[in-house]
């Protein structure tokens, strides 16, 4: 199978967003999703999202941003990352992962953060098969604006 992984563009906004839909169904929040692919286009130079593609299919999808820590300095955050379930266990969250840390390095980002739900084991496993460290002791928070 010969996986594209790229940037999304504007014509790719409203099958990420599906994907989108699909994700948060996925952990049970369908909800809270706000977004369209409209707020996308006019987000442009803040929505940084890279898509992966199965002939010309987008399968999966990594949204991320830059952020700036008082104690490390900045930071590249890793906000969502999801793959459709009959592409799982291919490689192509890995890539996907892989890609966003290059892109930390390369902007010389000094660490990258992320959020994972408690109840997905399956995910913490992967992200502790890259190094990572879950913190159980820091709680979210969330102000809505508008």
């Amino acid at each position: 199978m010969n996986i594209e992984i790229r940037k999304a563009k504007p014509d790719d906004f409203r099958d990420v967003h599906k994907l989108i839909m699909e994700f948060a169904t996925f952990i049970k929040t369908p909800e809270k999703v706000q977004i369209t692919p409209e707020q996308m286009i006019r987000d442009q130079p803040f929505f940084n999202c890279l898509i992966a593609i199965n002939a010309k299919e987008i399968i999966g999808f990594a949204t991320f941003f830059f952020s700036y820590y008082s104690w490390t300095g900045k930071a590249i955050y890793l906000d969502d990352l999801y793959v459709q379930k009959d592409y799982r266990g291919q490689g192509i969250g890995s890539r996907l992962f892989d890609t966003i840390m290059e892109i930390g390095k390369k902007e010389d980002c000094k660490k990258m953060k992320w959020q994972v739900s408690n109840w997905n084991g399956k995910a913490q496993e992967f992200y502790k098969s890259r190094g990572a460290i879950i913190d159980d002791v820091e709680i979210n928070c969330d102000l809505t604006l508008k």
